[in-house]
């Protein structure tokens, strides 16, 4: 699915979804019995993060890399004390929610040069045609464009991840199809995945490419 890569990087713009992705790509190459950590790095807090999932991480043995300060209520700029495992610790599948638009991309300063020398990695962008700013390819590509021009590595592949949330039918799914392969036939980028949620696999999993059904993170308050 993700041709064996040690690092994949999600990206995207804000409500695209990405920290549902990580989690069910974390939750799946648990189940291959692989060694695997999540790393959010968004330098924001956010209303979802991989925090809220701690428990299930837990008992799945996957380890979580993120902010001391995420589900607090300080609201500052912080990364993760033990990013650098990300790049140091060859043995580990590492699932990267890297933060929305270009400036979580910028999160990834640091270790950037070390992922490109590494050279085992998925950079992936998360759509969402329903989400205001990526409704039209063309939107779509120019948040990419500001995603590479701010983390300095280029995009592998496209998760087609478009959705209303609990609203959303099967034929919103079927629906945004267009949308995605359009922006894969412009940038030349494959759809690796096209995630919905796992209530709606009955309908969708044999008419869409790559079909990811996701079980949906609950908000922890």
């Amino acid at each position: 699915m993700l041709q064996g890569k040690r690092i994949t990087l999600l990206c995207g713009h804000y409500g695209s979804g990405k920290t549902n992705v990580a989690l069910n790509l974390a939750y799946r190459l648990s189940e291959q019995e692989k060694k695997v950590a999540i790393a959010d790095l968004d330098i924001v807090n956010p209303y979802f993060r991989t925090k809220d999932s701690s428990n299930i991480l837990g008992e799945k043995g996957i380890r979580l890399i993120c902010s001391e300060y995420a589900n607090t209520n300080v609201d500052i700029p912080a990364l993760p004390q033990d990013m650098y495992v990300i790049t140091e610790d060859k043995s580990l599948d590492i699932i990267i929610d890297v933060g929305g638009d270009d400036r979580g991309a910028l999160a990834l300063g640091r270790i950037k040069q070390a992922i490109i020398d590494e050279n085992n990695f998925n950079m992936l962008m998360v759509i969402n045609c329903f989400r205001p700013l990526t409704q039209t390819p063309e939107d779509t590509i120019e948040v990419m464009a500001e995603i590479e021009a701010a983390c300095g590595i280029k995009f592998t592949g496209l998760v087609n991840n478009s959705n209303l949330g609990n609203d959303t039918t099967a034929n919103d799914i079927l629906k945004s199809l267009n949308y995605a392969n359009e922006i894969s036939r412009i940038t030349g980028l494959p759809v690796v995945l096209t995630a919905f949620n796992e209530s709606l696999e009955s309908e969708v999993k044999d008419k869409v490419p790559n079909p990811f059904p996701l079980k949906l993170q609950e908000k922890i308050f």
